[in-house]
Parts: C-alpha cells; sequence; structure tokens
C-alpha cells in the first residue's frame, strides 16, 4: 500500500503523524469530520507528495482497494451497471483562494448511465454528464494553455462557455455585459459522451476504472507542470451521494443556530427528492424525519463547542442514511447571535469567560444596541444612498424642518392617537433643537459629521443621525440629490455601523433591540468582572439617561449637562427671562424658580447614580444660544415675560437685548467659567441645587456624591476664583465653598462629601495643568473642545475640507473620532504636572472619543482613572477596558 494515499471514514482518522499540509486544506477539514466520529462519505487522499507525479498502473490497485472500502460503507459500487457509486475529486491546495475547478459524477460512463438514470431520471442523468464534462474541460483546457497549444485550448474554452450555457453557470457574457439565454439540453447522456470523447484520452467514457485513472493522470499533469503548484497540492476522492436518489431522500443547508438572533435552534431548509436547492422549495429543517433532526442537532452543536463559533452545514440524505457534505464558517451573522453562542459555551464550561469577552470587537456592540432595518421589508422603495454615521440604527418617521413645527406635529398626534414617530431634518442644529431631537425617532442634518452637535445630542439619547452633506432645504421640500423628501412625508433612515447609510421613501419594518433577550446585559456583566481600577461613566443629563446607563454598566456620571436641561419648553422662556432681566429683582425671581427645577435634576440622578460619582458641569454655552431664534420663539417669550410681570418689555427692547448678546466666535467667547465671572448668580443657583438636592438626599440615607465641575477655565485664577470666591475692595465674589458652607448652616447639617474639579478643554489649560491642579480635586478632559482648539478646526465645519485632506494624506483619519496625537500628547502632559501638584489627582476623559477603543487604551495608558461616554456606548467602552486589561494580565 503506498504510504502516499490515506483512508479516512467515519471510524478511520489518518493518523497525527502525516503532515496536516500534505492533505491541502480541504483533506484536513475531512479529516477534521472524520475525527468528530460523524457520519462523513468516506474517502481517501493522494497527499501532495505523489499528486503531482501520478503513475497510473503503479496506484491502479491501491485505488480499487480504497475504492472497495468506501463501497463497503455506502452501500453502492463503482462501476454497478444497475446502482453506481459516484465520485467527485476535489483538488485540494494549501492556499485559501484557487481556481481549480468543481469535479463531480465520475463513474457515468456508458455501462452505468442507464442504471443511475433509472434512479434520477433521463434528464438529471444528462445533466450530471455535462457537469463531469464542464470540470473535466477546464482540466484540459489548462493542459493546452501550459503546453502552449492555442489553437486547441480555444477550442476546448468555446466548448466550455457553451456547456455553462447549457447549465445555466457564468456571468455576463455578450458585449452589453448580458447574461445570455441557457440553451436547451436535448440530447441524451450517452449522446454528449459521443460528442465530447475526442477532447479526452482515449477510453475516457468506456470504463470507470479506466475513467478515474484517467482523470487522476490528467490532474497531475497539470500539476507537474504548473509552476506555480510547488508541490502543495493534494487530491482527495469520495463517493457522492443524491437527496433525489429515491423516495427517501433529501438535501440540505442550515445553521447551528439562529443567525440574528442566536437562539439554539436549527435554522435552514431541507429539499425533499432534490440534489440541491436550486429551483426548489424547501421546508424548514426542524420539520425533517425526528431520527435525522436528533442527528443533526447533535452533529451541529458538536461543531459549535468544537470550532467556537456558529457552522454552516451541507448534508444529504439518500435512501434514508444521513451524510455529512461540508461545514464551513459563517460570514453573514449578527453579533447578538455570537454573544449567545459564546455565553452557552461559558455556561457549559466549553470556554472561560476571559474567552468570552475577547472574542467580540466592541465595535461590533453598537449593532445590538440600536434598531436595524428588515431588509426585505424596503424592496421596491425608492432610496438615496451616501452621507456620514452620526450615531447608528435604523430610524422611521415623518419629517419636519424645524424644531417647532416637530413639537407641534407630535403634540397633535397623540393628542388624537396617531402615529408620533418624527424624524428632525435641518441643514444644521443648534443647542434649541434638542428637544425636537430628544423626542424624535432621528435626525437628518448636512453640516458636520460624526462629531456635530446633531450626532452628539442624538448619540446621547440613543436616537439615529445621519449628515448628508448634499442635503438641500427650501420651503417644504428636502432633496438628497434627486431623491425629494416633502415635509409630512414618512421616510425610513439606515445608518449602520458598518457600511453605507440609506434614506429610504416610506416605512420599513424595524428589528428593536431587547438588550436583556439579546444576551447584552449578561455579556456586560461578563465584561465588567474584568475591570480594576479603570471605569466607565456615562454622559446623562436626565434620571433617564442615568438609569440606562448604570443598566448598561456605568461606574457613575462623568458628565451631566446643564445646558441641557434649560431646553426643556417648560424652561426655556424662565431661562431667557432671566437672562434679558434688566433689575436684580426680576432676576432674583427667575433664578428662584430655576433653582427649584435643577435641585429636582439633580435629586434624580443622583438618587439613581447612588453610592457613585456625579460629575455635574455648570453652565456651559454661549448666552446667545439660549435666545429665541424666529418670530415664533419671541412671541412666546414676549407672552411668558408678560404673565409674569406688570410691565410687557417691547419687541424692539428685547431684540436689542438679544443682538447685545451676539458673539462673532462664541466658541471662545462668553460661555463657561467666564458665564460665572459676569453673572455669577447662575453659577450659585445651580450649585445651591446641587447641595439642596444632596442634602435632601442625605436625609433619605442615600449616598449622593457629587462633584461639581467648573468649564473652560484656562489658568488657575479663574477656578480659584469660582471654587473659593475673593474678596476686593468694595466688592467680593461668593465661591463654592462658601454657598455650601452658607446652606449648611441654615440647615444645621454637618458637612457632605462633595469635589471641585474642571474640565481641560483649552490647550492653556492643558499646559497649566499643575497650577490649575492646587484648586481641583479633579480633571475631566473635554477632548472635542480640546481638539478644536488644539487643531484649530471647528467639529461642525471639517467636513468641507476632509476629503480633501484625506486624498493628499494630509490628516489620518476624523480627529474628532479617533485622538490626534496632539491632542493626547497634551492629554498625558496634563496628567503629568497635575499629579505632580496633587497626586490623589482623578482623570477622565468626558468627550465622544472616550466610546473608541482605541482612545480607551491611550486612556488607561497615560493613567487616566475612567472615561465617560452617551449610555449607548458605555458598553462598548466597559468591553475595550476589559480586553486591555485581558491583555495586560497575559503580558504579566
Amino acid at each position: 500500500m503506498d504510504n502516499r494515499i490515506h483512508f479516512f471514514s467515519q471510524i478511520d482518522v489518518i493518523p497525527k503523524k502525516i503532515e496536516p499540509e500534505k492533505l491541502g486544506i480541504r483533506g484536513r477539514q475531512a479529516n477534521e469530520f472524520a475525527e468528530l466520529g460523524f457520519p462523513i462519505l468516506p474517502g481517501f487522499i493522494l497527499d501532495t507528495d505523489i499528486a503531482s507525479e501520478i503513475d497510473p498502473a503503479s496506484i491502479k490497485k491501491d485505488i480499487n482497494t480504497f475504492l472497495d472500502k468506501c463501497a463497503a460503507i455506502v452501500g453502492k459500487t463503482f462501476g454497478d451497471a444497475k446502482n453506481p457509486m459516484l465520485l467527485k475529486v476535489v483538488i485540494s491546495s494549501n492556499l485559501a483562494i484557487t481556481t481549480y475547478p468543481t469535479l463531480h459524477n465520475f463513474g457515468l460512463v456508458k455501462p452505468t448511465i442507464g442504471g443511475f438514470a433509472n434512479w434520477v431520471g433521463e434528464d438529471f442523468a444528462a445533466h450530471e454528464v455535462l457537469f463531469l464534462l464542464r470540470g473535466m474541460l477546464k482540466i484540459e483546457e489548462r493542459i493546452k494553455e501550459l503546453e502552449n497549444k492555442g489553437k486547441e485550448r480555444e477550442e476546448i474554452a468555446a466548448r466550455g462557455k457553451i456547456l455553462n450555457r447549457m447549465l445555466g453557470i457564468g456571468g455576463p457574457s455578450n458585449e452589453l455585459g448580458e447574461k445570455e439565454k441557457p440553451l436547451p439540453i436535448n440530447k441524451s447522456a450517452e449522446q454528449y459522451m459521443d460528442e465530447y470523447a475526442k477532447y479526452f484520452p482515449k477510453g475516457f467514457f468506456n470504463s470507470t476504472g479506466e475513467q478515474i485513472l484517467i482523470t487522476l493522470s490528467e490532474i497531475s499533469k497539470m500539476l507537474q507542470m504548473d509552476d506555480q503548484n510547488d508541490r502543495d497540492t493534494a487530491l482527495l476522492i469520495q463517493p457522492m451521494v443524491y437527496g433525489n436518489y429515491g423516495k427517501a431522500s433529501c438535501s440540505g443547508d442550515f445553521f447551528s443556530r439562529n443567525v440574528v438572533t442566536g437562539d439554539k435552534k436549527l435554522q435552514g431548509h431541507f429539499f425533499r427528492g432534490k440534489f440541491n436547492e436550486l429551483g426548489a422549495t424547501g421546508q424548514e429543517i426542524n420539520k425533517i424525519d425526528p431520527v435525522h433532526l436528533k442527528q443533526l442537532q447533535k452533529i451541529a452543536w458538536a461543531l459549535e463547542d468544537k470550532f467556537k463559533e456558529i457552522r454552516q452545514i451541507r448534508f444529504t440524505v439518500e435512501n434514508g442514511k444521513l451524510w455529512l457534505i461540508e461545514q464551513r464558517l459563517v460570514d453573514q451573522k449578527s453579533t447578538q447571535s455570537d454573544i449567545k453562542l459564546f455565553l452557552d459555551l461559558a455556561k457549559r464550561k466549553i470556554v472561560d469567560n476571559a474567552y468570552v469577552v475577547k472574542a467580540i470587537d466592541p465595535l461590533r456592540l453598537n449593532e445590538i444596541l440600536h434598531p436595524v432595518i428588515n431588509i426585505s421589508s424596503v424592496k421596491g422603495f425608492k432610496s438615496w444612498r451616501g452621507g456620514i454615521a452620526g450615531a447608528p440604527g435604523a430610524a422611521i418617521g415623518k419629517v419636519y424642518f424645524s424644531t417647532d413645527d416637530l413639537l407641534e406635529a407630535k403634540k397633535l398626534a397623540q393628542q388624537k392617537g396617531e402615529d408620533d414617530r418624527f424624524i428632525l431634518c435641518k441643514e444644521s442644529s443648534f443647542a434649541e433643537d434638542v428637544k425636537a431631537i430628544e423626542v424624535s425617532t432621528g435626525v437628518l442634518t448636512a453640516e458636520g459629521g460624526y462629531s456635530a452637535h446633531a450626532s452628539v445630542v442624538a448619540r446621547q439619547y440613543g436616537k439615529v443621525s445621519l449628515v448628508a452633506p448634499v442635503l438641500k432645504i427650501k420651503g417644504s421640500k428636502a432633496s438628497l440629490g434627486d431623491f425629494t423628501i416633502n415635509e409630512g412625508d414618512y421616510i425610513t433612515v439606515s445608518v449602520p455601523f458598518y457600511g453605507e447609510s440609506t434614506v429610504y421613501k416610506g416605512t420599513a419594518e424595524l428589528i428593536e433591540p431587547d438588550p436583556k433577550e439579546s444576551g447584552l446585559l449578561d455579556f456586560i456583566d461578563l465584561s465588567t468582572s474584568f475591570l480594576k481600577k479603570f471605569h466607565v461613566r456615562c454622559n446623562a443629563d436626565t434620571p433617564r439617561d442615568a438609569a440606562l446607563a448604570l443598566s448598561f454598566g456605568a461606574g457613575g456620571v462623568g458628565l451631566c449637562r446643564t445646558e441641557h436641561m434649560f431646553f426643556k419648553a417648560e424652561r426655556i422662556n424662565v431661562f431667557r427671562e432671566m437672562l434679558l432681566s434688566d433689575n436684580v429683582k426680576d432676576r432674583t425671581k427667575a433664578l428662584s424658580k430655576l433653582q427649584v427645577m435643577q435641585r429636582e435634576d439633580f435629586y434624580g440622578i443622583l438618587k439613581v447614580m447612588a453610592g457613585k460619582e456625579v460629575t455635574i458641569r455648570l453652565l456651559d454655552s454661549p448666552l446667545h444660544e439660549f435666545m429665541p431664534h424666529n418670530d415664533d420663539e419671541l412671541k412666546a417669550y414676549l407672552n411668558h415675560v408678560a404673565k409674569t410681570r406688570k410691565t410687557k418689555p417691547g419687541k424692539a427692547a428685547v431684540l436689542a437685548q438679544i443682538e447685545a448678546l451676539h458673539e462673532f466666535n462664541p466658541m471662545l467667547g462668553h460661555r463657561g467659567c467666564r458665564i460665572a465671572v459676569s453673572y455669577p448668580e447662575i453659577y450659585a443657583m445651580q450649585v445651591k441645587a446641587i447641595f439642596e438636592a444632596v442634602f435632601k438626599l442625605r436625609q433619605e440615607k442615600i449616598d449622593a456624591r457629587p462633584e461639581i465641575m467648573v468649564p473652560i477655565v484656562m489658568n488657575a485664577s479663574e477656578l480659584k476664583l469660582i471654587a473659593y470666591g475673593k474678596k476686593i475692595e468694595g466688592s467680593s465674589y461668593t465661591g463654592i465653598v462658601d454657598i455650601e458652607e452658607a446652606l449648611r448652616k441654615e440647615k444645621k447639617a454637618k458637612p457632605v462629601e462633595y469635589q471641585i474639579g474642571t474640565m481641560i478643554e483649552l490647550p492653556a489649560a492643558a499646559l497649566g495643568a499643575g497650577e490649575i491642579a492646587k484648586y481641583g480635586r479633579f480633571f475631566s478632559f473635554g477632548t472635542n473642545d480640546l481638539t478644536q482648539t488644539t487643531l484649530g478646526i471647528s467639529r461642525d465645519d471639517f467636513t468641507a475640507f476632509m476629503p480633501d485632506y484625506t486624498l493628499f494624506d494630509l490628516i489620518n483619519g476624523n480627529p474628532f473620532s479617533t485622538l490626534d496625537s496632539r491632542v493626547k500628547e497634551l492629554i498625558a502632559l496634563a496628567v503629568e504636572r497635575g499629579r505632580l501638584t496633587r497626586p490623589d489627582l482623578v482623570c477622565g476623559l468626558c468627550g465622544e472619543h472616550g466610546a473608541n477603543p482605541a482612545n480607551v487604551r491611550f486612556c488607561m495608558d497615560s493613567g487616566l482613572d475612567y472615561v465617560s461616554c452617551s449610555p449607548y456606548s458605555v458598553p462598548i467602552a466597559l468591553l475595550a477596558v476589559a480586553q486591555v486589561e485581558l491583555e495586560r494580565d497575559a503580558a504579566g
């Protein structure tokens, strides 16, 4: 027996002493099946040492011996005239991608074709002969090409094209790129044998013994002549079985579990009395014969345990006997299905928890956190593709082009019990649009990108955001190129994390996420178990956001943006009244109202986050953002003031006040701590509200841990003033510590635990971190603004020129997604200088950069204590942290 030929079957495994590479990829896969003891078709492999130098005479005896062993297992004999066993020959290379043809149906010769046709019918028998001819013509064509016999090669190639048309195989074939019509199969199998015999060595259709030896010899000849072969290719020979070979036969294809939901239930179809699924109507795989279903389940789940992934399996039942044909990995599957698989494997101790955590790319969690469209539901819909993903997911709703119109439409829809799903569509969004984004399902804008205002707010509220630079709005109509949308039209916006975004005209079917059912919450618990000192906080402006983030594993609030609280419909005009008051009495009256509102805001968030730090950023936005921006808003403000004051201010006077607040560059203007210096009563109101909430919670025995953050400081003096106050001749400034002390004395209460810190978002603050740390116990790096002020580019406008910069490699990636190296340097420098002054300084990053795994690694390496991001990004950041911790543990 030639030791270069290896037999395998359900009970025969190729010895491990045989080098796996000698079997080729397909040969190794077949032997893996054998090792598992599955009902595989037996076969044998001519390994790489012999495949390219076959001598038919010397291997004839061995081939016959192995064919007899196959026949004994399969129940059919090679060459039998009544019930012939047919063979497939697989050219098993060690290359993942090859151009070798599919070679099936060897054993179809004149003495056996009649018996085969009795089982499957004359038409199918003729079809299988043509398939045999097509594969072997490819071998002969390659040989003629290697022999430089151009004319003969062209003739064979032409015949091959004819066969392709008869079999319905191949792509475009005419000058217009259109697929030509199939040619009819109108001859008998024997007639096709006679017609094509001249293209093969003599005797090819005389007997099965001659045919298989000729085939192996021709393939070997091709491999020997091919310079690219390099003796790394084997030949695999196996019997073939058919799903249409008798009444108790079928074929099928299925996944080891549902590739969308991850449910541990086979997903696929089987085809009764069919060779394969082509042109057939299948039945659900779980309706197959119970005996076979039990076998398939056992096989599928054993494969999952072995490969630790979902597998796709092809099988054939021939005359009641089950055979596995092929198993392979699955490319198209959901994140949810993978998570549920890994959790199942961990539960049964097939893998450990660390394996599960390392197995999922953090960014894949975007898919499981947001709704996606059911692709089958948008067939035939008009659509537009493109844009920049601002916040992933899918949204359906009626389009409105202004915040006021959307809010009014939603109010009416709710009153009438109608569909209240809406999408805000604007060329750009501002702070006053937050309330519309909050109640909408999604937002479509033209300006900015991933870090644009609309995108950041959408991620905060779990809404969908798409930035389409080509968006134009004129009156009650919007356009995306040739795609038009009328106000009030239903659209569906699909923003996948991977791939191209799409806007559809009409309503699609959505698949909504379910964190518990999807396995996400269990996966988060697993990830969190590997966290050490470094943790993940959330950006949350409402108790609802805080609670959601907490369920996703957040370890506190890293950014509570108080300006967002003032944009609520019942508050905005009170805040405007305070800003536009021209006397202390009216301003104090408005501040008192706001203080009650703020106290309840802080109470709710601190209560949800009991025992965890909550970083509250005092007012940051420029004052002009709070002003009325159109006639309707101005009218509503004037009506509000008329109800609260004895005299109603004139429209002209109010407009003059609004104009006085206008700034040419508000991002670097009168905002943040600068407002506090000019209007100390605003911060005083907020600080009082914070401490009133804390004292109230203490009475309820709830552990509240506020951290008061002063934004946009550029030097230590600003923070010192706001934190500790200052007295000068004729004037004084009341600091945060003074406000707490006064309130404590008023309530006759004990001191509460709180921290004062600042947001580092200017290069000057980063460079002066050593001095600033004298007056702040924590730093929070606001990387959106720090990126803008370091690079001198606007996050809302950079998309206008970024494609040109990318084209010429002038910038690496999106600096508002992945931290720029110069920004990283400033962060690292600030941490170092800050801790030289205050060794226990707590440092975090609270921009949306915190959800990017690459940035998370940098933060951990640079000595930060946490990152903070939107609630829906918390699981992503948590997983990224856990994976870094596992890497560190592995590295020792």
